[in-house]
């Protein structure tokens, strides 16, 4: 780890504003004792009031009510920075919108409130649909509240409301966000019912971290990716799709591999979801620009027919139409 990346990693485990014994502050960032000392002195240069207890039961605390020094940047940037940083936790583009959220929630904690407020003003007057728009929406502050709990291993309790089910109160130790699709789920161990859980976050309230840190649980599952699309196919669906198409696995896979199996046939590859809603797989059928068989369900099948005839029954635009091209050999 580099020295500025440590000084990065050291400066947002003090943010939390916990005191932090000595020993456990080196060895999660892995240096010794003097090492450390160093690190603190170059925070305390920089302007961050840094506590210090000395002694062999000796630690360090971010000063309470001290003022953080101001980002490094204009206004006009600092708020650049974190719209830029929302819009990218929203992304469809894999494996970026975890480390952006993180990023976000220690932009967000540098910025003075008059900068908060104009990030605020901006996220709430501004219309930024994505690939994946119509989706539920998540409180920013659930999502940064959250990003933090995962980050420095400090459970959780908040209130979740199940579809068909009353609000209920949960205490747990999170330990990933994941963005599949239009959603975002909490992968947690819950310790009231002493088993992993994954929680959408458009139904999470209140979150309020707490409590002595935790050490994390081994997860029965390959990533927290694999564990929340595990449940997501074990639930009932509505309609169970089988679609062959005309096309390589690696095409059907980028549209819709986190939703659905993908498996190669003769001739291409066959399609498999599980959906309470037919437009997800019409819109995956329709992108991949090849043709295809639907095998199940028949409302699949009628609903294919009804698109293709809603299509054909729209006429051109004369100002669209451009004339065909001549090949050489007709000239």
């Amino acid at each position: 780890m580099s020295t500025s990346a440590r000084m990065l990693r050291l400066l947002s485990l003090l943010q939390t504003h916990r005191y932090w014994p000595g020993g456990e502050l080196s060895q999660r960032l892995e240096v010794s004792p003097r090492t450390l000392r160093r690190d603190i002195e170059r925070l305390r240069d920089l302007g961050y009031q840094v506590d210090a207890v000395r002694g062999v039961a000796g630690g360090y605390q971010l000063r309470a009510g001290g003022s953080l020094p101001p980002l490094l940047l204009e206004d006009e940037e600092a708020v650049a920075v974190a719209v830029g940083l929302r819009s990218a936790a929203a992304a469809s583009v894999g494996g970026i919108q975890d480390f952006s959220v993180q990023a976000l929630a220690k932009v967000i904690a540098l910025m003075p409130p008059r900068l908060r407020r104009q990030l605020d003003a901006v996220a709430s007057e501004t219309e930024t649909p994505g690939p994946w728009a119509g989706g539920p929406v998540v409180d920013a502050g659930v999502l940064t509240t959250l990003a933090q709990a995962c980050r420095d291993q400090e459970p959780v309790t908040f209130d979740y409301s199940a579809v068909g089910a009353e609000t209920t109160h949960r205490r747990v130790e999170p330990l990933k966000m994941v963005s599949l699709g239009r959603r975002w789920y909490l992968v947690a161990y819950d310790r009231d019912r002493l088993d992993w859980r994954s929680f959408r976050l458009d139904r999470i309230t209140a979150p309020v971290p707490g409590g002595p840190r935790f050490r994390p649980r081994e997860l029965p599952a390959a990533d927290a990716l694999s564990f929340v699309q595990a449940g997501i196919r074990r639930r009932p669906q509505r309609y169970a799709v089988r679609v062959r198409v005309a096309a390589e696995p690696e095409r059907l896979m980028a549209l819709a591999g986190r939703w659905a199996e993908v498996s190669a046939v003769e001739g291409g590859c066959l399609l498999e979801m599980n959906t309470d809603s037919l437009g997800w797989p019409l819109m995956v059928l329709g992108e991949c620009g090849a043709d295809f068989t639907v095998e199940s369900p028949p409302e699949l099948v009628t609903a294919v027919a009804e698109v293709a005839a809603r299509f054909g029954r729209c006429p051109p635009d004369p100002r669209c139409v451009t004339a065909p091209r001549t090949s050489p050999e007709g000239r």
